[in-house]
């Protein structure tokens, strides 16, 4: 495997577990519940309208609360590391099949 598609997988897998925390946060999934006027209070209400006044168990936005509320599972850690790394995976392999295209065109 070529050494930019290692670099790519770890970095990948590392920053996707970093920064899921942070992305959910941003969006308005809090320790301290749904962030008023955020992205995650549009989509509870968008989810409380669809099933008729209550946000379902087990839905998208419970999910997404709970990882907010209480961090990521060690199962769902490992499912965004596994993302992570394949993103970062194929990105190495891009730069390293480009990095290996642009030489060979200079020689």
């Amino acid at each position: 495997m070529d050494p930019l598609t290692v670099i790519g997988v770890a970095v990948g897998a590392g920053a996707a577990v970093v920064l899921a925390p942070i992305a959910l946060g941003a969006v308005g999934f809090t320790a301290a519940g749904i962030a008023a006027n955020s992205v995650a209070a549009g989509m509870m209400a968008s989810a409380a309208t669809a099933s008729c006044g209550g946000v379902l168990a087990g839905s998208t936005v419970a999910v997404l609360q709970s990882a907010g509320a209480a961090g990521l599972a060690g199962s769902t850690t490992a499912v965004v590391a596994g993302v992570g790394g394949a993103v970062g995976g194929a990105v190495g392999e891009a730069v390293g099949w480009l990095t290996a295209t642009a030489a060979a065109l200079l020689l």
